[in-house]
Order: C-alpha cells, then structure tokens, then sequence
C-alpha cells in the first residue's frame, strides 16, 4: 500500500519519543548535555562522511575533490530565498502552537527540540528517494530502514532534548506523505545527477545540525532548506 513507508516512520519517531521521554527522566541535567553533545558530534561525522563520498572521486590513483562551487552557489541562493520567507520563523511559530496544544508551555527547550529533532530527521535524500519508490512501487524498505535510524536519533534526542523532539513525526509525516503522492510528477526530476547534489548539499544542512547540537544555535538551519530545491535544480544546468 502506497504510504506505508511513512506510517511506518511516523510510528518509530513516535515509539523512539516515548522510549527516550521514559528514559530521560532518569538522567541529570549533566548527562542530558552531554548526551545532546554526543548526539551533535556523532550528526557531525554522519554528515562528513555523506558530503566527502560526494565531493572526493578517484581518477588514475589519484583522490579528487569537487563540488566546492555546487555547496557555495546553493548555500548562498538556498540562504537569501529563506531569509525572506523566514521558514525558520515559521517551523518556530508552529512549535509554539505545538508546545501550547500540548500542555508543555512550561517546557523552555521544546520549540528547540522539535525543531532540531525536525530538521534532522527530515533532510537527506533517504526521504525522497524512499517517499518516490514508496508511491510508485508501494517498496517501503528504504523508508522501513530509515525508520530505525529515526528511531534511534529521536530516542536520544528525547532523552536529553525532551518532549519537543516527538513531535517532528509531524513534518516527517507531511513531508513524506506529500512526496509519496506526488511521486509520479517527481520522479523524472530526481536524476542520479540531481539527487547526487541533494545529497551532497542535503549532508551539508546536516552537519550544520551537529554545529546546533553541540554548540548551541548558531545557524539557522531551516532558512538553508532552499539550498536543496537549488541543488536539484542545478543538475539540469548545462556545464
């Protein structure tokens, strides 16, 4: 059934949630911040990884790196088109709405949890790869398994954020659902070449994450979202 891979995520973040809820309750105030910081430096390598398998190719025993101009040029477009349509401003305000619905106004972390939380765990190309074969071929598995990474990450982030970090299966939940049943006017958009650049400016987003996590807000990670639209739309930029 089309849509089952994004049930199926929705459902871990929620049971990573509670999981990490229960278990934070039994961890100080020093170990919630370190826990935060492991899960910052631990997003920080994750997102390393992704963009040098990216950048770095070998040609004739020799290891070459690009993409360098593709990370600035989307970087700078992706960061001026979402400074003026404030889309952080806009994932804050609905975490607020969030927090108060929920009778959790007391909790001062939780609009920062729920957007953090948010942003890692709907950015990456798993997502839209995983959404498009879901809504064509009904194949949920790369969903399935990007549905335990979720699990994981929210549970940790649970544990040392709190509360707000369940509530990101709420934008996993639009943002996969929308692409699955949009996903036979997508899919001739997604070329190797165009998700070979989501991919690597979608790592990038990422580390900046990890920057948040471990040193506190210092990007605004959300007003970067641009950045992807713009590195599949330079795949079809003649070279």
């Amino acid at each position: 059934m089309p849509g089952m891979g994004t049930i199926i995520n929705t459902l871990a973040i929620l049971a990573g949630g509670l999981l990490g809820a229960l278990f934070g309750r039994f961890l100080s105030n020093s170990a919630q911040d370190t826990l935060t910081k492991v899960c910052g430096v631990s997003t920080l390598f994750i997102a390393v990884s992704g963009a040098l398998e990216g950048m770095l190719t070998v040609e004739n025993g020799v290891i070459v790196s690009g993409g360098s101009m593709l990370i600035i040029g989307c970087m700078a477009i992706g960061a001026f088109v979402g400074e003026l349509m404030d889309i952080e401003g806009g994932f804050e305000r609905f975490g607020e709405w969030l927090m108060i619905k929920s009778g959790n106004a007391k909790d001062k972390g939780f609009v920062n949890a729920f957007v953090t939380a948010s942003l890692t765990v709907c950015i990456g190309a798993m997502a839209i790869v995983g959404s498009i074969q879901d809504g064509l071929q009904g194949d949920y598995s790369i969903l399935a398994t990007k549905a335990i990474l979720d699990l994981i990450i929210i549970m940790v982030m649970s544990s040392s954020m709190g509360k707000g970090a369940v509530f990101s299966a709420i934008p996993v939940a639009l943002f996969q659902g929308s692409i699955t049943a949009l996903s036979g006017f997508i899919k001739p958009v997604m070329t190797p070449a165009a998700l070979d650049n989501l991919s690597l400016v979608g790592n990038v987003l990422i580390f900046c994450v990890g920057i948040n996590l471990v040193w506190g807000k210092k990007i605004k990670v959300a007003n970067l979202l641009p950045a992807i639209v713009v590195a599949v739309a330079a795949a079809f930029l003649p070279m």
